[in-house]
Order: structure tokens, then C-alpha cells, then sequence
């Protein structure tokens, strides 16, 4: 099993920046990438970026240019770090990992961290 634990949302004004961090314990071996999903109230949970264990990271296309996710495997955290952002970034962040779990990939959430960014 693998524990996620966010911190870093918040209320934030319009072109500000948020860091959003994520603790993982448990399973660390077993986990092969780590990402950043949200959530808007009406909406499906959708991919804000990923980075596997390989490094090579992924972003929306909504997001690209504004965020940046990194990771940190001494002290097993996932971050991303949001610039510039607009109030349609307004949602409940969830850390992702996904790990192998007797031979099956499985996904681990976090509980989710919520950032709104409003005037």
C-alpha cells in the first residue's frame, strides 16, 4: 500500500502561484510514476502532470508552460509548482501514484487539496 498526503492549495488572486506538495510512505519501491490530477465541481477528474520514475514528464495542454511537477525520491515527494494562474485552475488537487501491487498496477489518491483562484 502506498500513502499520499498533499499540502500547498489554497486561495490564491489571479496570475498568482501556488506549490502544491505530496508525501508518500508506505510501498515507495513499488511505484513507478507520480502525477497531479484536480477535479472542478461539475467536472471530471482530469490529468494536470505526470512524472514517471524515468523522469519524463507530461503535462495538459491547459497547464503546459504554467506549471512544473518534480520530484524528490530521498524524501519520496511529488510537487508542482503552479505560475500564473487563472481562476479555471479553481479545483480540488489529487496526488497520484501508481505502483505494482502483486503483479498489477494500481493506483493510490491522495485526499485532495483544494485551490481556488479568485479576486
Amino acid at each position: 500500500q502506498v500513502q499520499l498526503v498533499e499540502s500547498g492549495g489554497g486561495l490564491v488572486q489571479p496570475g498568482g502561484s501556488l506549490r502544491l506538495s505530496c508525501a508518500a510512505s508506505g510501498s515507495i519501491s513499488s511505484i513507478y510514476a507520480m502525477g497531479w490530477y484536480r477535479q472542478a465541481p461539475g467536472k471530471q477528474r482530469e490529468l494536470v502532470a505526470t512524472i514517471p520514475n524515468s523522469g519524463n514528464t507530461n503535462y495538459a495542454d491547459s497547464v503546459k508552460g504554467r506549471c512544473t511537477i518534480s520530484r524528490d525520491n530521498a524524501k519520496n515527494t511529488v510537487s508542482l509548482q503552479m505560475n500564473s494562474l487563472k481562476p479555471e485552475d479553481t479545483a480540488v488537487y489529487y496526488c497520484n501514484a501508481d505502483g505494482i501491487r502483486w503483479g498489477i498496477s494500481v493506483s493510490y489518491w491522495g485526499q485532495g487539496t483544494q485551490v481556488t483562484v479568485s479576486s
